[in-house]
Parts: structure tokens; sequence; C-alpha cells
């Protein structure tokens, strides 16, 4: 059990980890690549750690020196541990280790926590079906353990509609390489999160991949690249930032956030855009911002979240403080994450005196006085800091669970105190 304390800082300077997205996307081209390359800057989270351990059995010499990584290459061959491979609730690792593991020959066998285990994959199975891979989930359901009979992944054409999740797409275009022949991916209907399509695409041509869009929704990786070694540097995690973002627009006073580029593709940096257009100023610089928290916009306002749903709890909690009702729409999805996000996010609003109710695709929250409470945090990293930050400003909110930020950000507790 974790008590916030009160803001005690005039102003503060904060530093974000290296990226989660930007970090598990290079360490897939890291391993697949030729070489060896080094990786600047990785996040050093619980859920970096699974997908490490996956990658090294797999056939990758992965070498940690704080928060530098030296991998050694698999060149695309893939090793048949003969073992399942735990992944912890990381979802990320679940769905780009099913392309991944495609590339092998052999039985291969993906699992991890009881919540991961619920977290739909289906479509991601049927797409690479179509493209010649056997795999299936163990108990036919969709959903974890999932089992992939490989023999190399033989390419083709795939189209898939009204995709869930984003993750989807970046998983078969990251291994899409290295398949037998020309991948092409078509896209109908809605996508959601379609930035870290874009982030998935910038790193592959940063490890020397070019991947063609001959329409706006359609992806052609060519046979016969690869990826090459090289250093590369992750940016700093833009979700991570949000709670300082805020911390500074719920105590009206200053913070500046270090290892930021206002200017990346991660889709959460629009949030930055977001606290601005509530009423906070923003100062930005090439690798940092500072923002100043000032009184928030009144009124009915309403958010389609489809391109950045980890920042919905970081808004449900701006909501609460906030005159007026929020709307919160366009994030279904979120019902699949590490918890029920929106399920959740509703009940620990209501716990803290605050009127929010479900609907289908998000929420509705009517701002008000926040009281303090105890939050259940459902082991999800999101919820526990994004009502720590609330503990700033109201007295009494404890937080249950507070080891559960070392998913995607262990130095929140450390960086929370110097405000």
């Amino acid at each position: 059990m974790t008590t916030i304390e009160a803001f005690n800082q005039p102003i503060a300077t904060v530093q974000v980890p290296g990226s989660k997205s930007y970090t598990q996307r290079a360490l897939i081209c890291a391993a697949l690549a030729e070489g060896r390359s080094r990786l600047c800057n990785v996040l050093v989270a619980e859920d970096t750690a699974f997908f490490i351990r996956g990658l090294r059995v797999l056939g990758a010499h992965i070498r940690k020196r704080g928060k530098h990584l030296f991998i050694e290459g698999t060149g695309g061959r893939i090793t048949d541990p003969g073992k399942a491979i735990y992944l912890g609730n990381n979802g990320t690792a679940l769905r780009f280790f099913t392309s991944l593991v495609s590339l092998g020959k052999g039985r291969y066998k993906l699992t991890g926590t009881a919540r991961l285990c619920e977290r739909p994959i289906g479509s991601l199975l049927e797409a690479l079906n179509k493209l010649g891979v056997k795999g299936d989930s163990q108990k036919k359901n969709g959903r974890p353990p999932v089992i992939i009979e490989a023999d190399g992944l033989p390419g083709g054409t795939v189209v898939m509609s009204d995709v869930e999740s984003s993750q989807y797409i970046s998983s078969l275009l990251l291994s899409a390489p290295y398949a037998h022949q020309d991948v092409k991916i078509k896209l109908k209907g809605q996508t959601v999160s379609k930035p870290y399509i874009d982030m998935t695409l910038q790193v592959m041509n940063a490890f020397n991949v070019k991947v063609e869009q001959p329409t706006e929704n359609s992806y052609t990786v060519k046979h016969g690249q690869f990826y090459q070694e090289r250093d590369y540097s992750i940016e700093g995690d833009a979700s991570s930032a949000s709670y300082f973002l805020l911390a500074a627009a719920l105590g009206k006073r200053p913070i500046r956030i270090l290892n930021l580029n206002p200017a990346s593709l991660q889709g959460d940096v629009k949030f930055i855009d977001i606290i601005e257009n509530i009423g906070c100023g923003i100062v930005r610089g090439n690798d940092w911002i500072e923002i100043e928290g000032r009184s928030l916009a009144e009124g009915p306002l309403e958010f389609s979240m489809r391109d950045m749903p980890d920042m919905v709890p970081t808004l449900a909690v701006l909501a609460a403080f906030r005159k007026g009702q929020t709307i919160i729409r366009d994030a279904g999805h979120l019902r699949i994450k590490e918890s029920d996000r929106i399920a959740a996010l509703v009940n620990e609003l209501k716990r803290i005196g605050i009127a929010a109710q479900e609907t289908d695709d998000g929420m509705i929250i009517r701002g008000g006085r926040p009281h303090g409470a105890t939050i259940n945090t459902y082991n999800d990293h999101r919820i526990a800091m994004s009502f720590a930050v609330a503990g700033l400003v109201t007295p009494g909110i404890e937080i249950a669970d507070p080891d559960c930020v070392g998913k995607s950000f262990p130095e929140f507790w450390d960086e929370l105190k110097k405000l």
C-alpha cells in the first residue's frame, strides 16, 4: 500500500524511461538481423524482461549493460526451444511472437498469466493461416495459449477487416521480410491505434527494411529484404510522460519532462494537445516539454481515443477534476487490456466520489470534488499511476498495489517524489 503525499515543489523536473513500444519493435528487428546491434536507452521493466527472455530462447544472444542492450541477431533463423515460451502479461510480446515463431521449424507454444490467456488473438491467427502458417489457440477459443506448427512463413496476401488491435498488423509486418515470398496486407473497415503501425514502419526502415504503401490501408513487404545490424537509440516513452502532464494540470504548477520528443510518432504524444486545448500552457523543446497548469476548460467535452487508448486512464482522472461532463469514446478495445479498463476506471472514479458510467466504447464522467480512498489497481499499471497523480492534490488516496507499475515504469514512484 502506498499513500500519496501532496505537492510540495513549486517547479519540478522529471525524466521518463525509454519507450516500451519502440523498445519492443527494435528488439524484434535486432533479433532477426544478421550481426550485432546496440540498443540505447531501452526500457528496463517487467514487460521488456519477458520479451528479452523470449528472444533468448529463440536464439538471439542478448547482453544487458545498464540501459543498453547488445544483441547478436539470428539472421532470421529461429530456434525451437522445445518448451513453452512464457510471456507474463505482455500482450505486445504475445502478438509479436506469434508471427515471429512462424519463421522457425517445430512446434511452438506461447503462454502467459491468466489475464493474458483471456486476451483475444484469433484475428492474428486467422491472418497467419491465410499466409500459410498452421497456428491455432490451444483451447480453440481464439485466446492463448497459442500453438504454432512452424515451417517458415510462406507469405502471400491477407485481407483483414475491422482490426481490433494495430499490434496484429505490426506483428505481421515485423516478421514479413523473412517470408518465402512477398507479404501483402490489406485493411478494410476501421483499425485502432494506427499511429503505432507508422511507428513499426519507422523502426523497420531504421533496420534497412522498406515497406511499400500502395494505398493508405495496404502494405507490401518485398521478399529478399533483411534487417541489418545497427546502433539504435530509443526515445522517451510518451505514455509514461502523460502522468506528469496530468500532475501539472491538476497541481497548476510547471513541470519539465526530459527525454520526450514532442514530434514523436508515438500516438500517445497527442495527449499533449489535449492538455493544451483544455487550458494548460506548453513549451516544446527538441527532447523535452514544459507544462504549466492553469484553470481547466469547463463545460461538456468529448474525446475520441481511437489512436491513443492507453491515455484513457490519464484522461479519466483529469475529467474527474474538471467542471463539466466528459465523454470518452472509441475505446471499446480497452476491455481486453491488462484489465477491463473501462469497468475498472468507472469503479475507481466512483470510489473517490465521482459520477461515472460505462458506455459500450468508453465512459461518461461528471467532474466534481474527489475525496480520498484506497484505489484497487486490478494489477494494471496505468490505473495505478493515473490515480497516484490524483493523490498529489487529494488527501487520503492510497494505491493498493504499487508494485504493478513495474510493468512499464519501475522508476515511477521515484519520479513522483520529485513533485
